[in-house]
């Protein structure tokens, strides 16, 4: 592909100075777990989103998995996870014993619509977790709204959202807890899979770190049934070389986004992602709508552009989730997003140039579709 829908290559070629230093002050250490480059990027992370507590653990999945633990969340309880977006989100909750309950998206913005929620309250719900999908916060100052009277536990999905504010407030600082991903791709990712938990909440911080290390915090003194979920050294390290640049790369993927939303606008039948006013997003991705996803995907391929469905079946009708007895037409909106959607390119490394070719290459799919017609 001339236009990969992703190419990591360039983000250590900018960073190689600061990439190898890390490694070669990890190696020279000789400590690999639980040791000071996990506390020191615990503490700078915290510090960037604007809480008391980052908790490393392995990857995304056990940061959510984790924190659901740590609220005492498990068999017999329900947890409502939008109905579009990753399957880690319905595993998360499903590895701890509970149920997830899927509620349909906002229209607009594909996060999970507040309005709904009430809907899904049973006497078992014991937490609401929201995904921040694509970089987009969700309005979790409403869903806590509607979580805080009850006692439910909010738990933000951060995986896709680093950097991304909801009213001038970062994500991963708006719930109760926050699970977030630093998988390769990820606006802030790490060069293997790796994972955190944000939280203000104290105890609940000092129980995680527990769990994530069998649930023992002195070694071989088990006060909890753990998980062995740690964020190497070397990770942490790799993280605190690329955080002081997740703004400026942010910023240059808002630059690129700007691009597509004005190039695009009005051509064909593109839906275009919707801004609220009261969010910044991360645009960790460039996500389109349109009737004609195969035909446009294939057009794109054939001039070397690279994109990506995200994601092409709904959690509800996957077979892993067979036995829930879900069927296609329960979560409608879900499967006409998964129908639907595609991911253009984007990333920090990616030049105004390219996206222009992307936008070109769009408008003549659609301008032959205009003259077939």
């Amino acid at each position: 592909m001339r236009i990969p829908i992703l190419d990591l290559k360039p983000a250590y070629e900018e960073l190689r100075a600061e990439l190898d230093a890390a490694y070669h002050r990890v190696m020279a250490s000789g400590r690999v777990l639980l040791g000071p480059e996990l506390e020191a990027f615990e503490t700078e992370y915290a510090q960037s989103v604007g809480v008391a507590h980052c908790i490393g653990v392995a990857n995304g999945l056990e940061a959510l998995q984790l924190a659901l633990m740590a609220r005492g969340i498990g068999p017999g309880d329900e947890v409502i996870v939008p109905s579009h977006g990753y399957i880690a989100t319905f595993l998360a909750v499903t590895h701890t014993g509970a149920k997830p309950i899927p509620c349909e998206p906002d229209p607009a913005t594909y996060n999970l619509d507040p309005t709904r929620i009430a809907s899904l309250l049973t006497p078992r719900t014991k937490a609401i977790l929201p995904i921040h999908l694509y970089g987009q916060p969700a309005d979790v100052e409403a869903i806590s709204a509607i979580a805080r009277p009850r006692g439910l536990f909010v738990l933000e999905d951060a995986a896709q959202s680093h950097g991304a504010r909801l009213r001038g407030r970062f994500a991963g600082s708006l719930g109760d807890a926050a699970g977030v991903s630093f998988y390769p791709s990820k606006n802030l990712g790490a060069l293997a899979d790796a994972g955190a938990v944000t939280t203000n909440d104290g105890a609940l911080a000092e129980r995680l770190r527990h769990l994530r290390n069998y649930g023992s915090k002195v070694r071989y003194q088990h006060e909890f049934i753990g998980l062995n979920s740690r964020l190497s050294e070397l990770q942490a390290a790799f993280l605190r070389a690329k955080l002081p640049h997740l703004a400026a790369w942010n910023a240059r993927r808002a630059k690129l986004a700007a691009h597509y939303l004005s190039r695009l606008a009005g051509v064909g039948d593109l839906v275009l992602p919707h801004v609220p006013t009261w969010t910044e997003p991360a645009w960790h991705l460039f996500v389109v709508r349109t009737g004609h996803r195969a035909a446009l995907q294939s057009h794109l391929t054939t001039r070397g552009i690279g994109t990506q469905v995200h994601y092409p079946t709904s959690p509800h009708l996957t077979p892993a989730y067979r036995e829930a007895g879900w069927r296609r037409g329960d979560f409608p909106l879900a499967e006409r997003l998964a129908d639907e959607v595609l991911s253009l390119p984007i990333g920090p490394h990616l030049t105004a140039e390219q996206v222009e070719e992307v936008c070109l290459a769009i408008r003549e799919f659609f301008a032959g579709l205009r003259a077939i017609s």
